[in-house]
């Protein structure tokens, strides 16, 4: 059998891994979607702490899995540990669609949470095989549009079964999405490139000496003490990103249905405001990273923080009384935050971490990343009822974690500059 192209089989990882997360957005945005009134909250009588407490455990098992694939994806490899992942999601979603409890939700939504843990590892350590540094950012960029893609599909899709069928098929329809998806990653998904007779591709900093051991050179990362810093702090930044960004899609439609008065449909489809200003903010933060700032991801992942601290203060001043405040500062939001999202967690890993590192970076990062809405789950849902469903308290808080990030991102821009941080 002759040896594909590498061409073809970049073109082939790069369809199978976004299809792949994009279609884990189905398994996991489903509650956040069925939440809104009239959803799963008022058939099961789930109080907002309940749906809280339920959103922390899939956050909890998220994160665990996070850590757990930076270990399980050096054994089993990125394309198997995605399979699995994917498998155990779906069969989670089609379990709640049959339960009827707090307790049989939290259980299946814990399994939930370690199995989409797999998700984003499992794709950067399969793209990290396959494209240097010097393109890597504009091409993870418009990969990174699987995530706001995903999510508004995702979102739209588990909106409309909840308005048409009820809160159940948006999980069954998730679980039918998500299986369809799996046997697609099964027969396209290339592996590494060693799998398919290719060359490995090769663009660590340091390359390891010719008088190691061969042994070692595969067992180990090869990382020194300024890429272990390098990646705590890039995971730091991320604990506070990925808190605003899972704030945001956990309770912009349970708000906007109960803020604003609009219906659980329509407060579902513009919730999706986010993630599709996300979509262009990612793809300029990737193409600007590339091939105007020669691969400072820092620089731009700095400007672009900034940009979103001020959409935050923007939304504290204007959104709480709104609708239409609260969703042109939302698009702006998404816009300014998935830049230094993607290039933290998705080409900064790889950059940082290099290509044989690239799946445990990616790990660590978006562990600890993940870390953040398990704080925010609990604290908005206590924060709602403790301040009476007054919004400024939480816009608030929006603020303060932006303006956190902002400034750890800006020191990490420092030690980048000095030579300290690949990024």
């Amino acid at each position: 059998m002759p040896t594909p192209s590498k061409k073809a089989c970049q073109t082939r990882i790069f369809a199978s891994t976004w299809l792949a997360y994009a279609g884990y957005y189905f398994c996991r945005k489903a509650l956040y979607v069925a939440k809104a009134k009239g959803g799963i909250g008022d058939a099961l009588g789930l109080s907002s702490m309940d749906l809280a407490q339920i959103g922390t455990v899939f956050l909890v098992g998220y994160a665990i899995g996070q850590f757990a694939s930076a270990w399980l994806g050096r054994r089993l490899g990125p394309k198997v540990l995605l399979l699995t992942g994917m498998g155990l999601s779906l069969l989670c979603n089609a379990a709640f669609g049959l339960s009827n409890g707090f307790w049989t939700v939290a259980l299946f939504m814990a399994i939930n949470g370690m199995a989409q843990g797999t998700g984003w590892p499992g794709c950067i350590g399969s793209l990290g095989h396959w494209f240097r540094r010097e393109t890597r950012g504009s091409i993870l960029g418009l990969w990174s549009t699987c995530y706001q893609l995903g999510s508004i599909a995702a979102t739209a899709f588990a909106a409309w079964l909840l308005s048409v069928w009820g809160w159940r098929w948006s999980f069954f329809g998730a679980s039918l999405v998500l299986l369809a998806v799996w046997a697609f990653v099964l027969v396209v998904h290339p592996g590494t490139p060693e799998k398919m007779g290719l060359q490995p591709v090769r663009d660590d900093p340091e390359p390891v000496s010719s008088d190691k051991p061969a042994q070692a050179e595969s067992k180990g990362l090869g990382w020194s003490r300024d890429v272990a810093v390098s990646i705590a702090m890039m995971g730091a930044i991320y604990f506070c990103i990925k808190f605003l960004r899972y704030a945001l899609w956990s309770w912009t439609p349970f708000l906007l249905s109960q803020n604003f008065g609009i219906e659980k449909g329509k407060a579902g489809y513009l919730s999706t405001i986010f993630d599709a200003c996300g979509f262009v903010g990612v793809i300029l933060s990737g193409v600007l990273s590339d091939r105007v700032w020669k691969g400072r991801r820092s620089l731009v992942s700095l400007l672009m923080t900034a940009g979103m601290t001020l959409s935050f203060v923007a939304m504290y001043v204007w959104g709480a009384g709104s609708v239409t405040g609260f969703a042109v500062c939302l698009g702006f939001c998404g816009f300014m935050l998935y830049g230094p999202d993607a290039l933290l967690s998705g080409v900064g890993a790889i950059d940082v971490g290099t290509a044989r590192g690239a799946l445990v970076a990616a790990g660590i990062i978006n562990g600890m990343g993940s870390i953040g809405p398990i704080f925010e789950e609990q604290m908005i849902g206590w924060m709602y009822g403790a301040f009476q469903h007054r919004l400024l308290p939480i816009l608030t808080m929006f603020v303060v974690v932006s303006v956190a990030g902002m400034v750890a991102m800006g020191w990490l821009h420092l030690r980048a500059r000095a030579g300290r941080a690949r990024i």
